[in-house]
């Protein structure tokens, strides 16, 4: 049984000599894993020459872009919980601004309040990520959701960012406008949908029992199949009970305790 405990804020702290103490090296070492595969991938998909690739191809680089387009948002995620640099708060911020910028143009400040607010009311009226319907259509529970995330004025920004892209790579790979749409655009809107459906909808719906405080169930998912869907988001009610853990101790927090796919374990407080 895993021990969580949390404080006002919605953010966990691991109590010394845990077994399950946020691995510092190993969060940092993903976080930097991921941006440059992230940069690296931006680079070379923007240097394609799309007429002379086969469309399967193309469609397993986009894939990967956005897979790795999603662990930015990751990143910052587990920044909002200051569990990157726990003993350093402002490192920790800066790190989870540049992820949130480089995701879409997203402010940390707001994104970190936002998602403070999700953990404290899970599903309640202030809840920002949750409609307050739950039998709301599914496109209803998106548009909450994104306009809870993204302004006029972020949106600006990200077209301002995309465009910055594009010019650059005319100017430095002669990459045609497709490729940005294709390797640049598309895998923020494939991801915004890869975290909505696997981190909100799937587990905060007409799903959990009223007496779960956090209003979440678990994904009933493989673990490698939890990975590549959104870097085990899905195992949300480890999340929510212990939020003081990197994305990637979540498979181990849910092995350790016995669940259904319809009733959620809920952790010792």
């Amino acid at each position: 049984m895993i021990t969580a405990v949390l404080d006002a804020g919605g953010e966990g702290h691991t109590p010394a000599g845990s077994n399950i103490a946020s691995p510092l090296l190993a969060g940092g070492l993903l976080a930097g894993a991921i941006t440059l595969a992230w940069l690296l991938s931006l680079v070379a998909c923007l240097g394609l020459d799309l007429a002379g690739l086969n469309p399967a191809l193309v469609l397993v680089a986009i894939l990967v872009r956005t897979f790795l387009h999603t662990g930015l948002f990751i990143i910052g995620h587990d920044a909002m919980h200051r569990v990157l640099v726990p003993s350093r708060p402002a490192l920790n911020d800066r790190i989870g601004a540049v992820a949130l910028g480089l995701y879409a143009a997203l402010p940390y400040g707001p994104c970190r309040q936002n998602h403070h607010q999700h953990h404290q009311a899970p599903g309640g009226a202030q809840d920002p990520d949750v409609h307050g319907n739950r039998s709301a259509p599914v496109w209803s529970w998106y548009a909450r959701f994104m306009a809870g995330y993204l302004s006029y004025g972020q949106f600006a920004a990200l077209l301002a960012g995309w465009g910055v892209v594009a010019l650059g790579a005319r100017w430095w790979l002669a990459t045609p406008m497709l490729n940005v749409l294709l390797f640049c655009t598309l895998p923020l809107l494939l991801s915004s949908l890869q975290l909505f459906f696997v981190g909100t909808y799937l587990p905060h719906r007409n799903q959990a029992p009223a007496s779960n405080p956090h209003q979440a169930i678990s994904l009933d998912w493989p673990e490698w199949v939890s990975l590549l869907a959104c870097y085990h988001f899905g195992y949300h009610l480890e999340h929510h009970e212990a939020p003081q853990l990197c994305w990637f101790q979540l498979p181990m927090a849910r092995r350790g305790q016995p669940t259904t796919k319809s009733t959620p374990m809920i952790f010792a407080r």
